[in-house]
C-alpha cells in the first residue's frame, strides 16, 4: 500500500494550486465515428463496448487522479497494473488530499485539463458530492454485483473497498497496548492517540469519531458522543493533534493511531523491517464499517479514461489489488461465489465477528452537520 502521507492534506493547497491553473480542457477526442460521447455514456456498452472505450481512453492518453497515495490500500499497485494494461499514464496530484480536497479541486477546476478524472471519497463526501450535481452516472460491467446499500440508484458513485475502524499500537514504545476505546481514555497513554487527520475532511476520521459514539452509547442517528469522548480525550491529555501518516507512526510520534485497519495492517507489514511493532485490533466497544466510494467527475477532461479506470476497479484484478492491501473489496461476496476471489489475500484480513451495517444516506448527511459544528470545539484548548 512506497511510504507517502495519508489522504489529510489542507484545503490551501488545492486553492493555491487552482489559481495557478490555466487553459480550459482540451477539445474532446472521445466521440466515436457514429457520435457516441464517452462524456455522456453511461456504461462500456452505452458507448460502443469495452474495446471502443479501451480505443477512446487510449486516444487520451492520460487519466487525472488526485489524492491516492500509493501506499493507501494497494493504489500503487492499482495505477501501475492499469499504467501497464493500457498504456495510459496516471497522473497523481496531491496524494496526501483529503475528500473534501478532491470535491473543492472538482469545483474550482470546472472545465480545466487539470480537473481531476475520478474521486476516491469517503461515502458522505461522495453523498455530499452526488447532491452537488458534480458526478456522471456510469455503470461499471459488475455493477448489478454491488449491494444495493453499497450503490447510488443513479450509479453517481458506488462502493469500492472498506474496512473497520481499528487500533494500531508500537507495542515497543507502549507497555499495553489498547484494545477498546474504553482503554484510550486511560492515563497511561497520555499524548499518544492521534487521528488520521481531521473528521470534517477526512473519511477515515469521521470514520473514527463514529466509532467512539457507538462505544459511548451513540448510534448512527447520534455521532455526538463520538465528540464528546474526543473532548474527553483532550481534556485528559491523550489525545494528540499530530495528524497519523505513515512517517509519524515510523518516528513514533503517534504510537496510537485510530485508523482503518486495512491502513493500520499495511502499516504493520511495511515497518516490520525496521523494527516496528505495529499492532492491530478492532475494537469490540465501537465496530464501525465503512467503504470508500468510486466516482467520476461529469466534467472529466478525460471521460474515456475516467470510465475505464472504473472498469478495471471492478474487475476480478482490480478487486483482488485491493484486497491484498488488506482493504475489503465491494465485490468480495460476489467473487467468493464465482471462485474468483484470492482466497490467500483474504486469510490475511484481520479478524472481525458478525455483519457490519451501514448509516443511511440521511444519517451521514446529518452527523456531518454535527461533526462540522463541534469538532473544533471538541479538541480546542
Amino acid at each position: 500500500m512506497t511510504v507517502s502521507l495519508p489522504r489529510t492534506a489542507a484545503l490551501g493547497v488545492i486553492a493555491a494550486l487552482a489559481l495557478s491553473a490555466c487553459g480550459a480542457a482540451p477539445e474532446n477526442s472521445s466521440t466515436t465515428a457514429d457520435g457516441k460521447n464517452a462524456a455522456t455514456a453511461t456504461s462500456a456498452a452505452d458507448f460502443g463496448g469495452l474495446d471502443a472505450l479501451v480505443k477512446a481512453a487510449k486516444k487520451e492518453g492520460t487519466l487525472n487522479a488526485i489524492a491516492l497515495p500509493r501506499d493507501w490500500a494497494n493504489y500503487g499497485a492499482l495505477i501501475d497494473g492499469f499504467e501497464k494494461k493500457y498504456g495510459i499514464k496516471i497522473a497523481v496530484e496531491n496524494p496526501d488530499g483529503a475528500s473534501q480536497d478532491e470535491i473543492n479541486a472538482v469545483t474550482s477546476r470546472k472545465g480545466q485539463d487539470r480537473a481531476p478524472d475520478v474521486l476516491d471519497l469517503g461515502s458522505s463526501f461522495a453523498i455530499s458530492a452526488a447532491q452537488q450535481g458534480l458526478l456522471a452516472p456510469y455503470k461499471v460491467a459488475s455493477f448489478a454485483d454491488i449491494p444495493a446499500e453499497q450503490k447510488d440508484a443513479q450509479a453517481r458513485w458506488y462502493n469500492d473497498y472498506g474496512g473497520y475502524i481499528s487500533i494500531g499500537c508500537d507495542a515497543k514504545r507502549v507497555k499495553t497496548c489498547p484494545t477498546t476505546f474504553a482503554d484510550l481514555l486511560k492515563p497511561q497513554y497520555k499524548g499518544q492517540v492521534a487521528l488520521n487527520g481531521n473528521p470534517t475532511k477526512s473519511g477515515s476520521a469521521f470514520g473514527g469519531v463514529w466509532a467512539a459514539s457507538l462505544a459511548s452509547g451513540g448510534s448512527f442517528d447520534d455521532i455526538q458522543p463520538g465528540l464528546d469522548f474526543f473532548k474527553k480525550l483532550k481534556q485528559n491529555g491523550n489525545y494528540t493533534p499530530v495528524e497519523s501518516t505513515p512517517a509519524t507512526v515510523e518516528k513514533g510520534e503517534t504510537p496510537i493511531s485510530i485508523d482503518w485497519d486495512y491502513l493500520n495492517a499495511g502499516y504493520a507489514e511495511e515497518f516490520k523491517s525496521k523494527g516496528v511493532d505495529w499492532t492491530v485490533s478492532v475494537p469490540s466497544d465501537g465496530k464501525f464499517s465503512q467503504y470508500y466510494s468510486q466516482a467520476i467527475n461529469k466534467d472529466a477532461p478525460h471521460p474515456a479514461a475516467a470510465r475505464l479506470w472504473q472498469e478495471y476497479l471492478y474487475s476480478a484484478e482490480g478487486q483482488n489489488l485491493w484486497l491484498k492491501g488488506y482493504a475489503r473489496p465491494a465485490l468480495m461476496t460476489a467473487m467468493e461465489k464465482a471462485g474468483t476471489l484470492d482466497k490467500t489475500a483474504a486469510a490475511k484480513l484481520p479478524e472481525v465477528s458478525g455483519t457490519p451495517s451501514f448509516p443511511t444516506e440521511a444519517q451521514q448527511n446529518k452527523a456531518k452537520t454535527v461533526l462540522g459544528q463541534g469538532w473544533a470545539k471538541a479538541v480546542s484548548g
